[in-house]
């Protein structure tokens, strides 16, 4: 498996997965194969592996932290704080939390569901307005000092708390979604992460399974599903969207690649130190994806991609997420 760095020496395997959709909210009746799944990773290279207290609460992490407990030494964990969960009942009680009691809460019950004496990259989930990130990146600096956590990382933060943190704490990485649809970080966080020599680990590198193909205007989502919600999945986005699937299709054809594999190959390609974080439960759909390392995007794809210039329609989350997000 092909290495990349992302910072502060943090060194892992090109492609990450992510496991949010293993034991979220209850108990998957699969949890077997989705423990077998992950450690088949392992087997296949995979070094890096994405979870969050706020999974379940908790059963994502105790998911994990079993599946990777035998092979512990050979891999490398990242979890999240920062959204307001009762330590002591599991209850997501909403909006965000990142006082240093809290994280200080939180990552003692990570360790405990993870099996684990440290965590290697330890992510505030989303920024608390309400806390300054000088007192949340001092508090991941004395867990580091600790032995409890390796590394510090933040998610969809903007380019000014990102330097403000960075400054008490140096970051390791930063993670945010971006995508072939997803490309606002170009703007304004792209530029600063590499000015800082900051890793990127974009979540949703398929476009919430748009970019894969397999989704078009006549697809129906289960109800529970927040793609039933999400403007960007209305049909007619849907419609307007596909414009992109068809130009990564034609672009696959010419290197014998799917959609998907063109997808990740393309942040591939960006810049050296983007990990792009994937998440399945099929063990087809993880082989279809790991494939991508084994496809090149050359200099005459990358600028067909560009000068395309396709204007995605919808936004990507529902409105009440955002304003919770902070997005």
């Amino acid at each position: 498996m092909m290495k990349r760095k992302l910072g502060q020496g943090l060194e892992v395997s090109a492609l990450s997965l992510g496991a949010m959709g293993y034991g979220k909210a209850r108990e998957l009746p699969d949890r077997a194969e989705m423990i077998a799944l992950i450690r088949h990773a392992v087997e296949r290279g995979v070094d890096f592996f994405d979870t969050a207290e706020v999974y379940g609460p908790w059963t994502n992490e105790e998911m994990v932290g079993e599946a990777l407990a035998p092979i512990r030494d050979t891999v490398k964990i990242a979890t999240k704080f920062g959204w307001d969960i009762d330590q002591e009942t599991g209850a997501h009680r909403g909006g965000v939390n990142s006082r240093p009691a809290q994280i200080r809460r939180s990552i003692e019950g990570s360790l405990k569901r993870l099996r684990t004496d440290h965590v290697d990259l330890y992510y505030q989930h989303r920024v608390d307005p309400a806390v300054p990130v000088e007192d949340v990146a001092g508090t991941v600096k004395d867990l580091i000092a600790e032995g409890k956590v390796l590394w510090f990382g933040m998610s969809e933060a903007s380019a000014r708390s990102i330097r403000r943190a960075h400054a008490v704490q140096p970051l390791a990485a930063l993670q945010s979604e971006y995508s072939l649809w997803t490309r606002e970080p170009e703007t304004e966080i792209i530029p600063t992460i590499e000015e800082l020599g900051i890793g990127l680990v974009p979540y949703s590198p398929l476009g919430k399974g748009f970019l894969t193909g397999s989704i078009d205007a006549t697809t129906t989502f289960d109800s529970a599903d927040i793609r039933t919600q999400t403007p960007r999945f209305a049909s007619e986005a849907r419609i307007a969207n596909q414009k992109l699937v068809d130009l990564i299709r034609k672009i696959g054809e010419k290197h014998n690649a799917t959609p998907a594999r063109v997808a990740l190959a393309w942040l591939l390609a960006q810049k050296p130190w983007i990990v792009p974080l994937f998440g399945t439960r099929k063990l087809a759909r993880f082989e279809e994806n790991i494939g991508a390392l084994n496809v090149t995007l050359d200099l005459s794809d990358l600028d067909e991609i560009q000068k395309a210039n396709i204007v995605i329609q919808g936004a990507r989350y529902p409105e009440e997420m955002l304003r919770l997000s902070g997005l």
